[in-house]
């Protein structure tokens, strides 16, 4: 491995870290491309209801509720880097049925939440060995560098990926985007088996202690002085953005009644937000500190909830866009701040044998929250309308951002003992 110098200096001079990147980079515009097609393919092609739009987002993030907890002790138990090679082709094949249900006339609104649900079983295992490889592929003091380059990528496959599944969408039809998202997904398979990496020996454990490693999990997480509230704030932050983006597909497609093309546009204004908070990440960190950088950022995902709360209905489609794309741009830009310090932070402080229940459990619960999100948010829409929902998503962001500010977290440092 290089040393600590070089990490310092650029991340992606390790073989192994930039393999993964790509490969990472990939899954991204997997699931950038993927996200654009299947809320077309549910909103305008299926004509779900509000309350049907939730259940599909919602459907992501169940497997969550079921395995979430378990696959946590599990990465912890496998080896890292074949876990995220089976769990990432699983993934990829899995997707293929979404167009070929379509294509045969017989998809439905149940059956793509049932496809995403199967699918987001496998990607809780990927999430899980994803954020605790890294510490095997970089030095812990590198850390927030490499989850900046990642966040980079991220972000532009965000900028890249809507427009480019838009396109699609718009000269090949939607099955031809849902089949492109899945090939992305097992790109990132291939390329993983390529990284080189040598993993530590893990422990076997012992299925009788399956509930005891769970609890050890969580009581590191929730009687942390610093972790503890992080987690509450994000727990928070998930919801707030469950409901906003419910919101945004029913407020975008119906009510400013903009195109399938339009709207990939408007999501791709936070991947350039988001592209451009990732690469300020690395310094506005070291000059807030990181705990400072996270609570700034989570304020300003608040203000940007503000800007389509004030989009006017029955404005020009190009006004309509141009309002949102400014409101998401904000979004991402804080987004891409917040990310890589916050999942430094988390990387930096959590011992490595409690990686993968640390990074489960809290994901867990994260998209648990996100479960009741996205149903309260289609379920808001059809009550009480697009626009004191979004108000509802400001104050959650704000709470996010209180609990976070009020806790030992400001002023703390990647790498300080906490």
């Amino acid at each position: 491995m290089t040393d600590r110098a070089d990490e310092r200096l650029e991340p992606l001079r390790l073989p192994g870290f930039r393999l993964f990147w790509f490969a990472s980079t990939a899954g991204f515009l997997g699931v950038a491309v993927t996200a654009v097609a299947i809320d077309v393919l549910v909103v305008d092609v299926l004509g779900a209801s509000e309350v049907e739009v939730g259940i599909v987002k919602a459907a992501q993030f169940v497997p969550y509720l079921l395995v979430g907890l378990v696959a946590g002790v599990l990465v912890d138990r496998w080896r890292r880097k074949p876990t995220l090679v089976v769990a990432h082709a699983a993934q990829g094949v899995l997707l293929l049925f979404l167009p070929l249900l379509w294509w045969l006339g017989a998809a439905q609104v149940w059956t793509v939440a049932l496809v995403l649900m199967v699918v987001g079983t496998f990607g809780v295992v990927s999430a899980a060995a994803e954020q605790s490889i890294l510490v095997d592929l970089v030095a812990r003091d590198a850390l927030v560098g490499a989850n900046a380059r990642l966040g980079q990528s991220m972000t532009v496959t965000q900028s890249a990926g809507p427009p480019f599944a838009g396109l699609i969408i718009g000269l090949l039809g939607v099955g031809s985007a849902l089949i492109a998202g899945s090939l992305a997904r097992i790109l990132a398979a291939i390329m993983i088996s390529r990284v080189r990496i040598i993993e530590p020996e893990q422990a076997g454990g012992d299925r009788r202690r399956l509930v005891a490693d769970l609890a050890t999990g969580l009581r590191f997480i929730y009687r942390h002085r610093t972790l503890g509230p992080l987690a509450i704030s994000t727990h928070v932050w998930f919801l707030a953005n469950s409901v906003a983006l419910t919101t945004l597909a029913l407020f975008a497609l119906r009510d400013l009644a903009i195109s399938g093309g339009e709207y990939g546009i408007v999501l791709s204004a936070i991947g350039v937000g988001g592209f451009l908070g990732a690469l300020s990440a690395p310094r506005l960190g070291r000059r807030m500190r990181e705990g400072n950088a996270l609570i700034t950022s989570r304020a300003l995902c608040a203000l940007a909830w503000v800007v389509p709360l004030a989009t006017a209905s029955g404005a020009p489609p190009p006004v309509s866009v141009l309002s949102l794309c400014a409101g998401m741009f904000l979004y991402g830009l804080a987004m891409g701040v917040e990310d890589p310090n916050e999942m430094s932070y988390w990387q930096a402080v959590t011992p490595r044998a409690l990686l993968g229940r640390v990074n489960a459990s809290r994901r867990t619960v994260n998209r648990s929250v996100a479960v009741v999100g996205a149903i309260l948010g289609g379920w808001l829409v059809g009550a009480v309308g697009s626009r004191v929902t979004l108000g509802i998503v400001v104050g959650l962001f704000v709470a996010a951002s209180v609990i976070a500010a009020l806790s030992p977290l400001r002023g703390v440092r990647v790498g300080e003992n906490q």
